[in-house]
């Protein structure tokens, strides 16, 4: 019996140590430093940023591409983006333990982030239609701005305030543009979805600014195009490989020459 005993807790023993080398090894892999020298972009969003109805590389590889280009350093680009994405749902994600989300996240030197559009999805029809009297967007336009802040701490917390970049991007329209608009929306529509854009860009850009962000201005370049059409995808309502490509020498511009560079962000 004594022996018994005794050849259990030997057998006990080696399984916590071969559990604890096992689980060792899971997190190290998990967590592996990147190679020296090399920058890690991960692109948290939506639609836009994950490149839906393009059928074309979306921003952040192109943006990692010319990044290379601009510091001969290689790049690792983790485009994390999930069409019908809102803020809150992207502050679950990034609070999911272990999750791909956190894990890239964690590494990462420089963030895109592209989020806020899909918060009012539920006013579609309200806003583009001319029929959204008063304020119908309140309720969720406070939350996007408490949401904006918590998913800016919340990428801290994931890089224990190591030196990180983040650039926020605004939006052309939180809904459709250009030929697809003029066709489908009254000028009173399309106007309010032009406010309501505007207001959401606001949002963000102060959020930026109070985090020591950049924000990334999407509006004026696409307005100012010549067409804007010409960026759209079919939809009216994602970039085409032109629209992306504008949004990643946009982003490209804002980026720091020394990564990272911002004194927020433990610089």
């Amino acid at each position: 019996m004594i022996h018994t005993v005794r050849r259990l807790a030997i057998g006990l023993a080696v399984l916590i140590v071969v559990t604890a080398i096992s689980g060792a090894d899971t997190v190290s892999e998990v967590r592996r430093p990147q190679p020296a020298g090399q920058v890690h972009v991960v692109a948290l969003g939506d639609s836009v940023t994950s490149g839906s109805n393009c059928n074309c590389s979306a921003f952040p590889q192109l943006y990692g591409d010319l990044l290379h280009n601009r510091t001969g350093t290689p790049i690792a680009v983790s485009n994390l983006g999930v069409a019908g994405l809102d803020s809150a749902g992207l502050l679950q994600r990034l609070d999911q333990r272990d999750s791909p989300v956190e894990l890239a996240t964690s590494g990462a030197n420089v963030v895109l982030l592209t989020i806020g559009a899909n918060d009012f999805g539920d006013h579609h029809d309200t806003v583009t239609s001319g029929q959204c009297t008063g304020d119908c967007v309140a309720d969720e336009y406070e939350q996007l701005t408490v949401n904006l802040d918590k998913i800016l701490a919340r990428i801290h917390a994931l890089r224990d305030n190591h030196p990180t970049t983040i650039l926020m991007t605004g939006y052309w329209n939180v809904f459709e543009d250009g030929d697809v608009a003029a066709r489908q929306y009254p000028p009173t529509g399309r106007t309010a979805s032009d406010q309501l854009t505007l207001r959401t860009n606001a949002a963000i850009d102060a959020a930026a600014t109070a985090d020591d962000a950049t924000y990334v201005d999407i509006y004026t370049p696409f307005k100012d195009s010549q067409n804007i059409t010409s960026l759209l995808a079919p939809d009216g309502d994602h970039p085409n490989l032109a629209g992306h490509n504008l949004i990643a020498q946009l982003l490209l511009a804002a980026t720091p020459n020394l990564l990272p560079a911002s004194p927020r962000q433990g610089g």
